[in-house]
């Protein structure tokens, strides 16, 4: 983000409007590249695209029973690359959800409401923080 490297972003919802919303709200970051999915399968499918985030709806199976939802999509992602942040966005503001998105290995819980998309770009903007002192630490310790 710092080095003028745009972020390349998955965005995935099976609500059309609301995922348009999104992107919309992402695209006024210029650090952003956009990807948007309606689903999991095709999410998984893209992952050789190589994104820096996923932004994954918890349901994501509303519009088709047999679709993965937001969790087996997760384990996916996760399964195969295991580096790659993802944060879950969802309707519900339940605790034992968010708890078990993060034993699944997401990297936040977002909760769709008025502030989401704002909690959305601090996350983001947390983990490349992260990812830059990673960098420079590994940087420093190797010189040595």
């Amino acid at each position: 983000m710092d080095n003028g490297q745009k972020i390349k972003l998955f965005l995935v919802d099976d609500d059309a409007v609301f995922l348009k919303l999104l992107e919309i709200e992402c695209l006024r970051n210029t650090g952003f590249v956009i990807e948007s999915y309606l689903t999991g399968e095709l999410c998984v499918e893209n992952l050789h695209h190589e994104p820096d985030v996923i932004v994954l709806d918890y349901h994501l199976n509303g519009n088709d029973g047999k679709a993965m939802d937001g969790m087996k999509t997760l384990d996916k992602i996760k399964a195969n690359h295991p580096d790659i942040p993802v944060v879950i966005l969802s309707a519900q503001n339940d605790i034992d959800v968010a708890l078990n998105c993060m034993r699944h290995k997401a990297i936040d819980y977002v909760v769709k409401n008025e502030s989401a998309f704002m909690h959305l770009q601090n996350s983001i903007t947390a983990i490349f923080d992260y990812r830059v002192m990673e960098r420079e630490l590994h940087r420093l310790t190797s010189a040595n």
